[in-house]
């Protein structure tokens, strides 16, 4: 059987962003209409093309605000759209998490506001509390997004500093209801990773946040750290009466997602397998581990006999050391492709479902079985622009670079190694 690589690998992660579709996932899970207002709010990189979703099935007026990243916007006739700036937060962001607030606010217990978040949400509604600076917040970010530390870890500190986040957003609607609905794009689909948590109380605590900077030795402003060694910082807790009422649903997930990357598989007649969707860790760690496994299935035929497809999700990390071009996709993807030594039987594709690896307008890239000769061809160094963290530069120099546009959705990282 002659299997086409790129294009089953390409088929593979266009089914994966098309299950997470909005236009799929938002009409059936949208709420009653209220006796009084419906106000709709929302962030994310998804969160425009939700809003269109909504506005295409609600039986009734609507008017609200929802912010989503740069060249992600959809036209709305009764949303109005804002952009702002991902994976760095910029004041307009800032000035429409404070709209958001104002919206949501003075409403009454007829009333409903309609919450629609996505990857991103968290940089995207990035407003700071009162006492912290904004260009503080924004240096802060860009610390941890470079330190190594997981998207858990990262959204506890977000969660203590945000205006909205760690379920503020919530606790300024009431006495309204809430509810909310998410495309995951975290580990786990746990609600408060997801933006941060701007409708869901949060566990963690200001010691909580401190803990993660002092791990990961992220140097900040005094005035943030005495906010959270004051415990000022404080979001919503478990049992706050003004969350009482508030609902979460989570309409598409990365499960979902790899779920229907499998049906493709099946029907290319290549037996596929979901590892996890939840897979974290440091980008190019993960990549020479999965790439060890592959190489034992392609030489020995087990656990699975090829052709098969290992297919998982979840989002690893980087720790930046070099000046490079690259995103936590395409490093996992470089680490993997050094570590099959141009095995004639493997191949790969990483991507952001979201379209987006990194801060560039590139979701992954792709590794061939004559990936390796053809950079040796060119005169590029794998290894040399892994240690530079230029993954990105790497696979656009062979042609082999992943761009889809904006997908307007996000369930994040996606994955799948073909063995044949």
């Amino acid at each position: 059987m002659t299997i086409d690589h790129r294009r089953l690998l390409r088929d593979l992660l266009q089914a994966a962003i098309d299950a997470a579709a909005p236009a799929l996932c938002v009409p059936a899970n949208l709420p009653d209409r209220p006796k009084g207002r419906t106000v709709l709010v929302g962030a994310g990189k998804a969160a425009a093309a939700m809003a269109a979703a909504v506005e295409a099935h609600w039986d009734g007026p609507l008017e609200g605000l929802v912010v989503t990243r740069y060249g992600h916007g959809v036209a709305c006739r009764q949303i109005e759209v804002v952009e702002a700036s991902h994976p760095d937060p910029d004041r307009a962001g800032d000035r429409a998490a404070r709209r958001i607030l104002a919206l949501v606010s003075k409403l009454s217990k007829d009333d409903l506001v309609l919450v629609l978040l996505s990857g991103g949400g968290s940089a995207l509604l990035t407003s700071p509390i009162a006492g912290v600076e904004f260009d503080e917040l924004v240096d802060l970010n860009a610390r941890l997004l470079r330190s190594g530390a997981a998207i858990g870890e990262i959204n506890c500190v977000r969660r203590h500093l945000n205006a909205l986040a760690g379920g503020r957003l919530a606790a300024a609607c009431h006495p309204a209801k809430v509810v909310s609905l998410l495309i995951s794009d975290v580990p786990g689909d746990n609600p408060a990773d997801i933006a941060s948590g701007p409708t869901v109380a949060d566990s963690t605590t200001c010691a909580d946040a401190l803990a993660v900077l002092e791990r990961f030795e992220i140097s900040v402003a005094p005035a943030l750290r005495a906010m959270l060694a004051s415990g000022r910082g404080e979001s919503i807790k478990p049992g706050d009466p003004r969350l009482a009422g508030a609902e979460t649903r989570i309409i598409a997930a990365p499960r979902k997602s790899l779920q229907a990357a499998a049906e493709v598989a099946r029907a290319a007649n290549v037996t596929p397998r979901l590892l996890s969707d939840r897979l974290e860790g440091e980008a190019r760690h993960v990549g020479t581990a999965l790439a060890g496994i592959a190489r034992h299935i392609a030489d020995h035929a087990e656990p699975m006999v090829p052709p098969c497809v290992l297919l998982s999700g979840g989002e690893t990390t980087v720790t930046v050391h070099g000046e490079g071009r690259g995103g936590r996709n395409s490093e996992f993807l470089l680490a993997f492709g050094i570590a099959v030594e141009g095995h004639p039987c493997i191949s790969a594709i990483a991507g952001d479902t979201d379209g987006i690896d990194g801060i560039e307008e590139i979701a992954g890239a792709m590794w061939l079985p004559d990936s390796q000769l053809r950079a040796r061809r060119l005169g590029i160094d794998p290894k040399s622009s892994l240690a530079r963290n230029d993954a990105h530069s790497f696979f656009e120099a062979l042609g082999d670079g992943v761009v889809t546009g904006p997908t307007l959705t996000n369930v994040n990282d996606f994955r799948a190694i073909l063995i044949v």
